[in-house]
């Protein structure tokens, strides 16, 4: 099959194999790989509309012990950097918020065992009880390890925490979803298919949330496919991901070889995720880690969304948006209309 029956496949709404997928990733031009995805985004996304949210990020606590060998955030528990936010430092930093136009927390932090799920609940509840926030929070490797901690099945540990507020579940610390690159990532991270595990079950509770994939270190085109194949059969089991998020590694230690990706291998990445993950309904750009520029064209080259706006950003640069005027104009000025959107996309 030639490369442009490839794409004729995706525009007509069949599923296009791995092997496909590897086809368009290592030879298929750029820009009819974009162009494509773009066709497939206004189709099943039709009125030109592109969304936006607001939310803060709170890093609960900055104690890991799983120490990715490219993140410079983590801290040991002894470490005179460390913390533990309290509920006030909390409030605090949601009250500040508010006042900015953000209806949503994402909350998320190392794996700490020492913290009880007392405090995950204090947390929580405060939040969403107190302060009418909605909650998204916790990777899968934290709710596997809180879960661990308090000798508790997974499943269990969701109830209570649904129960006490939260509403989603970030795709996070998923990075490339091969075993080979998750040894280099971090040992001590779930598998793959525990990664996939774990946010079925999430979905499964009732907390959707997002998938995403980082890449840029020396991951191979057969493990970005690998990736998308795993993120696709778990949606074919849940349904949960409302979302899929293309981000790069950015330099944060010295430990893990990263290199630069050009404005194109991102954008063609970008538009295979839209055409490979057919029931996965929203693409975001990562205005955060990508930029404005490079985020205008990612609305061209399949994604519906812009991945912002961050309020306190503590992993990685922020190149992205901080305020909703800015969000709106930045949208209307690409060609679109803006619509602000609940980090489920409701």
């Amino acid at each position: 099959m030639g490369m442009n029956a490839i794409l004729e496949k995706a525009l007509t709404g069949k599923r296009i194999s791995p092997t496909e997928g590897l086809s368009l990733l290592k030879e298929a031009p750029w820009k009819e790989v974009a162009e494509a995805a773009h066709q497939v985004r206004m189709a099943k996304l039709p009125g030109n509309k592109v969304g936006y949210t607001a939310f803060r990020i709170v890093n609960y606590t900055n104690v890991c012990e799983v120490t990715c060998s490219f993140c410079s955030f983590c801290r040991p528990e002894r470490s005179p950097e460390a913390y533990v936010l309290t509920l006030e430092q909390i409030r605090e930093k949601t009250i500040e918020a508010k006042a900015r136009g953000a209806d949503h927390i994402f909350l998320q932090g190392g794996v700490n065992r020492a913290i009880p799920l007392d405090y995950y609940v204090a947390v929580l509840k405060m939040l969403t009880q107190e302060m009418g926030m909605k909650v998204r929070g916790f990777s899968p490797v934290e709710l596997v390890r809180i879960a661990e901690a308090n000798r508790i099945p997974l499943e269990e540990l969701l109830d209570a925490l649904k129960a006490a507020g939260l509403s989603s579940v970030p795709g996070a610390g998923a990075e490339i979803l091969s075993d080979r690159m998750r040894q280099k990532l971090s040992p001590r991270k779930l598998s793959a298919k525990e990664w996939c595990d774990a946010m079925a079950a999430c979905h499964k509770k009732g907390l959707p949330g997002s998938a995403n994939i980082v890449f840029g270190s020396d991951e191979t085109p057969e493990e970005i496919i690998e990736h998308l194949e795993w993120v696709r059969s778990t949606q074919d089991i849940a349904g949960g991901f409302k979302s899929f998020v293309v981000w790069t590694f950015q330099p944060q230690t010295p430990n893990f070889p990263i290199r630069k990706v050009s404005d194109e291998e991102y954008l063609k990445l970008l538009a295979l995720s839209r055409l490979y993950l057919d029931n996965v309904p929203h693409i975001e750009v990562s205005l955060l880690g990508m930029g404005l520029t490079l985020g205008a064209q990612g609305l061209y080259a399949g994604a519906d969304d812009i991945n912002s706006i961050v309020i306190e950003e503590n992993v990685l640069t922020n190149h992205g948006l901080t305020t909703i005027p800015q969000a709106e104009e930045f949208i209307k000025n690409a060609g679109f209309i803006p619509y602000r959107r609940s980090l489920n996309f409701d």
